[in-house]
């Protein structure tokens, strides 16, 4: 049977394409894409089958126009096997930290303070923008390379740039890969310096060598990163490590999406506001996180490359097929959660999400897999800003605040236009 490709309808229709799509007896959508042979599937079987390295392989998959804008040429993203494991564990050391994960979400909530005091004063802000410029603040203070504030909104534009235009023809693709080259030209910069101090501080002639294939000592993020040596014993080119250091940065910055998200809710429905006030505890306040994550839209599918000839449940799946794990359609299953398309965090409440069941950022294990390692430091944030965002009184103007599935990735339309309210008694 020949496949009709579907690139079109998938660009045309965003996160609704994959999940409508008919599956065989064994759960299997066969098509084609960019003019590959393809197959998509989701459930937690999936997920292990799918992030199993002797079954999919990441290397080769993310095609040119990915890499050049969200995830940057040679990132960890691109790697398999022990090259994978040695890159992975320069992040896993550096985002897996709980002390460390307390205290990004520190600076993030004092960053925030310090500009809501702003925005009382500025009037109407868009949520979206501000949230992103509080989190590059943030996240650079944290990983050593400090933003004063025009350099923090530029900073936010682009990895906010880099996120939007992606999955996306023509300008925003376009803003996405100027954002990209200007980063990562100043990072690369960054790192040199880094270096030369390095070099300057031990009177040497190169950067300490700590042991061979993993990170050197302990230090800031920019630290680790400069002097990580790969499998081979070798430094990262200053734009390889450019490109992680980035990979710490423009994710965080990109929670700017889910923190929009929250406040649609809170918006929503006002009694999830009231609950999450009485609460006041990081059970509940997790897990209100989790559902905002699980609930609003974000990566609609992963992909990779089948690594073998495979068999799926009898169904074969041949060597180098295009083998994507449906994100979006796994996280409104409705064999996995109950009534999905109702927001819901009590769902979470006492029950906390399998690994390979919320799979928003991906599945597997973070520790070895290709799962996103700073997922932790991401729910606890998040966590933060949805009990700060539910504590603030706010006035919001009407406003446009559909979320259209067919733009990858979407978001309430205005970005969320609000003034923040004086507290009672001030």
């Amino acid at each position: 049977m020949t496949l009709l490709d579907r690139t079109i309808p998938l660009l045309l229709r965003g996160y609704a394409w994959l999940p409508a799509q008919p599956r065989d007896a064994a759960g299997l959508v066969h098509t084609r894409l960019l003019g590959k042979p393809a197959v998509a599937f989701g459930g937690p079987d999936a997920v292990a089958f799918f992030y199993d390295e002797d079954h999919v392989h990441r290397q080769e998959a993310l095609p040119g126009p990915v890499l050049d804008t969200l995830f940057g040429r040679g990132a960890v993203h691109t790697l398999d096997g022990p090259p994978h494991r040695v890159r992975k564990s320069l992040f896993t050391g550096m985002l897996m930290d709980a002390e460390e994960n307390g205290r990004l979400t520190d600076l993030v909530l004092r960053h925030w303070r310090e500009q809501a005091a702003e925005w009382a004063e500025r009037g109407p802000v868009v949520l979206f923008d501000e949230a992103a410029v509080v989190l590059a603040a943030a996240v650079g203070e944290w990983a050593g390379v400090p933003l004063a504030a025009p350099l923090a909104r530029g900073t936010a534009e682009d990895c906010v740039a880099m996120v939007d235009g992606f999955a996306a023809p023509g300008p925003r693709h376009a803003r996405a890969r100027r954002a990209r080259a200007r980063q990562e030209a100043r990072l690369a910069g960054t790192v040199t310096r880094c270096r030369s101090r390095d070099t300057a501080a031990v009177g040497a002639d190169s950067v300490p060598a700590g042991r061979s294939g993993g990170q050197s000592g302990s230090g800031t993020v920019l630290e680790r990163i400069a002097r990580h040596r790969d499998a081979d014993g070798h430094l990262l080119d200053p734009h390889t490590a450019a490109v992680e250091l980035l990979n710490v940065i423009r994710p965080t910055v990109a929670l700017t999406w889910f923190v929009t998200f929250a406040a649609h809710a809170l918006h929503r429905e006002p009694a999830l506001r009231d609950e999450l006030r009485a609460a006041d505890t990081p059970a509940h306040e997790t897990a209100f996180a989790h559902e905002v994550r699980r609930f609003y839209p974000f990566a609609p599918f992963t992909a990779g490359l089948a690594a073998a000839d495979l068999d799926w449940h009898g169904r074969p799946i041949a060597k180098d097929t295009l083998v994507l794990l449906d994100l979006f359609g796994q996280n409104h299953d409705p064999e996995l959660w109950p009534d999905p398309y109702r927001f819901e965090p009590a769902r979470f409440l006492g029950h906390p999400p399998a690994r390979d069941a919320l799979v928003p950022q991906g599945g597997g294990d973070p520790r070895h897999g290709h799962r996103c390692p700073g997922e932790d430091i991401a729910v606890r944030v998040l966590a933060a800003l949805c009990t700060e965002l539910a504590r603030t009184e706010l006035r919001v103007p009407a406003q446009d605040l559909r979320i259209l599935l067919h733009r990858v990735p979407t978001r309430p339309r205005s970005g969320f236009v609000f003034t923040p309210l004086p507290a009672a008694g001030t």
